[in-house]
Order: C-alpha cells, then structure tokens, then sequence
C-alpha cells in the first residue's frame, strides 16, 4: 500500500561519489532524440537546461572522444559511431528483446496494432523493442522512441511493479516535474490503473496521453534481478475502444507476457488463448491493495 511519497534522502549536489562532469556529458547525447538529425549548441542547451558556454566545452570534448560528428556547414552536431555503438550493444545484451520478438509480433497481426516493450529512462519509458506495420495506423512510434510513466498504460504498468519504496520516490518525481496543479488529474489516471491492474492484470490509458490513442499495459518481472520492463500495446481510439481494451486487447497482452515469462524461465510457451484467459479471475491480494493504498494522498 502506498503510503506517502518519500523524498530522495540522497541529492545529487551532496553526492560525493556523483561525477557532475560526466553527468553533463551524457545528457548532451541524450538530447538526442529518434529523428532529431542535427543539433546546434543552442538547442542542446534549451534540452538540457546548462549554459551555451558549458554546453560548447561539451560538445568540443564528445567530438574529440568520437561521440559527436560536427556538420561545420549548420554549425550542428549529429551523434557518432561510437555513441550509435553504446546504444547497439545495449539493445544486444537484452535478451528479453529477442525473445520478445516473436511474441509482439504475433499479437501485432492478431490485433492490428503497435506493440512494444521498454525500460525507465527517468520519468520517461523508452522503447527498444517494437512490432508494427504498414497496417499499424495512427502510432509512429519506434525504438528509441520516449512516452511518459504516468499518462501511458506501458509507463503505469511498470510503475505499479516497483517495489513500494520505489515507487513512492517515482510518485514524488513525477508530482514534482507535473506541478501541483496537473498532479491530483495525473494522480487520479494512475489510481484508475492500479483498479485496472488489480481486477483485470493490467493496465490501460484511453486517451490520457494523446486523446486519440488507447493502450494496454503489462509489466514484466525477471528473475536476474533486472528490470521491471513494461509492454503495450495500442493503437488509434477509433480501433481499440474502451470496451475492446478491457475485453481483448488487454488479456491478449497478458496471455503474451506470461508466455514470454515461460521462455524466459526455459520452458515452452505456447500460443496465447484468450477464451481461457478471460476466464481467469480477477488479481487479489497484492494488487488489490496496491490499488486500495495508491487512493491514499499522497502527502
């Protein structure tokens, strides 16, 4: 149950172990985004909220290192090999992606839309695993691609598998970076989902991040120690509705994950069967008071 949100007892600034430097240097590359092509110092800097002068040193020290490529006719920046490297072992020591990749698949042709699997990147879930089509309307998302913890049924599906402590620290986070003002509308979407987690198994958001997509969501767990990862599913609101997200969609993902849990786990999963799995009963226990505790204010 939660019961408050906790402040970080450690901040970056009395850190002494935390490399204020590298930090900085590692920003710069996260300001860029899938698409992005060429940045300037200028927009680095509006991305990143450092200084320009600061900002220049960076960019001068990525480019000596190999991490940046100048393009001196815009006077911009693109990333580098050996910064594309990073990201592509990254992706190859994830082996729940290429188990996943049959599976998400799958249920891309079953259902007609996007599915995906990601991990936290700050208050952000980013993708590096993702199955769409020519076919897939409306969700142009991709790998590399970031979607919001709180409004997105992937971002609150992960959230409601955290540890509690853990979770409380996120909360606060994001009750921070959304103000007090959106925070009792964002708060009450991520008390509909832990409902929805705890009746159905997972978890949905139906127009909270963009009004016309709808998602499913399902968390999952592995035994290493790693993650939790989270996975959804979605598409356009004319095609999932309300009504389908809950009946179909939903425990089609669930049926999938659970059969990703088995390959994981070295057995033999096989196909999911949505008949059954409708007539599975509503989670308990943990996940009904998740979803009674999280009503709790907050502060």
């Amino acid at each position: 149950m939660i019961q408050g949100m906790k402040r970080s007892s450690k901040k970056v600034a009395t850190d002494r172990s935390f490399v204020v430097a590298l930090s900085r240097g590692l920003d710069v590359l996260r300001a860029f985004r899938p698409n992005d092509g060429l940045l300037g110092n200028q927009e680095i800097a509006a991305r990143t909220n450092l200084p320009k002068p600061t900002i220049s040193r960076l960019t001068y020290t990525l480019t000596k290192l190999g991490y940046l490529t100048p393009v001196p006719r815009f006077d911009k920046y693109q990333l580098a090999p050996a910064a594309i490297a990073l990201g592509y072992a990254a992706l190859t020591n994830l082996g729940v992606r290429h188990i996943s990749d049959p599976y998400r698949d799958q249920l891309m042709r079953e259902t007609g839309g996007a599915v995906a699997i990601g991990a936290r990147d700050r208050l952000n879930m980013i993708y590096f695993g993702q199955s769409r089509s020519s076919l897939t309307v409306g969700v142009l998302l991709d790998v590399g691609s970031r979607v919001p913890i709180a409004t997105t049924a992937m971002g609150r599906a992960y959230l409601l598998a955290l540890p509690e402590d853990e979770r409380a620290v996120l909360l606060n986070e994001i009750r921070e970076h959304v103000g007090n003002s959106r925070w009792p509308k964002v708060r009450e979407g991520i008390e509909r989902s832990a409902e929805t987690l705890a009746k159905y198994g997972f978890t949905t958001s139906a127009g909270e991040w963009h009004n016309d997509i709808h998602a499913a969501g399902v968390a999952l767990k592995l035994n290493d120690g790693t993650g939790p990862y989270a996975f959804n599913c979605g598409a356009p609101a004319f095609k999932f509705t309300e009504d389908l997200l809950l009946n179909d969609i939903g425990p089609r993902l669930l049926a999938m994950v659970r059969s990703i849990e088995l390959a994981l786990n070295g057995n033999v999963a096989r196909s999911p069967d949505i008949k059954e799995n409708k007539k599975m009963k509503p989670a308990g226990g943990k996940l009904a008071r998740v979803a009674e505790g999280i009503k709790q204010p907050p502060f």
